[in-house]
């Protein structure tokens, strides 16, 4: 079953199979994941102390999109903070709101194809409709990137939206919180894992925040 929401419906009709045409919806302005602002359930995972995040370090997002997200965990949690696009709009948009002081920056780069050194793997990931972005048979190479990027102790914040009944085409692609358990693999530990007590309006009952950390 197919969505009818036409935002969806739209992006559907923009994204192909080539990565770069993330690029055209940029350009056209149909973008219905961003958000505008920092998600809610970010902040709160962030500040509420239940989870002893690392308040130096190294961070990284994912398909950031607008970056809002990458500049608030920099500017709340203190960590050089790497979020990268494929979209070459998304990066300048998002390069052009950096407060000054923040550790954040931004790359036009591909997910699959990145990689870092030994010594500069992240403390922090957060991945917030990258997954669902991404075709289902490439959610494998998610995890293996995942685990190459992570250092051992490092944590993955995956905030899975949206939660919609299934359908067979995307993006954004099916999702449920248990889909991410085969491409992470072993060797994770499961510390969060709850409804959101406060999310944007368009995303009440359709998001859940999980929280990993890598053993």
């Amino acid at each position: 079953m197919a969505t009818t929401n036409p935002a969806s419906i739209k992006i559907r009709e923009i994204v192909t199979d080539n990565p770069h045409s993330w690029d055209e919806a940029w350009k056209q302005n149909v973008t219905p994941w961003d958000f505008g602002a920092i998600q809610p359930p970010l902040r709160e995972v962030t500040q509420s102390g239940e989870v002893a995040f690392p308040r130096s370090g190294r961070a990284f997002v994912p398909g950031c999109g607008s970056g809002h997200d990458a500049i608030y965990l920099s500017s709340e949690l203190g960590l050089d903070t790497l979020a990268i696009d494929i979209s070459p709009i998304a990066v300048q948009n998002a390069s052009k709101i950096i407060p000054d002081g923040v550790k954040a920056r931004f790359e036009v780069q591909d997910f699959f194809s990145f990689s870092v050194p030994d010594n500069e793997k992240f403390d922090l990931i957060y991945d917030y409709t990258f997954f669902v972005a991404i075709p289902p048979s490439r959610r494998p190479d998610w995890g293996a990137q995942m685990n190459s990027l992570i250092k051992r102790g490092g944590y993955l914040i995956t905030l899975i939206f949206p939660l919609d009944p299934e359908i067979d085409v995307g993006p954004p692609w099916f999702v449920r919180p248990e889909h991410y358990l085969g491409p992470l693999g072993e060797g994770w530990e499961k510390v969060v894992d709850r409804v959101p007590a406060v999310s944007s309006p368009t995303h009440v009952d359709r998001e859940r925040l999980v929280v990993w950390k890598k053993l």
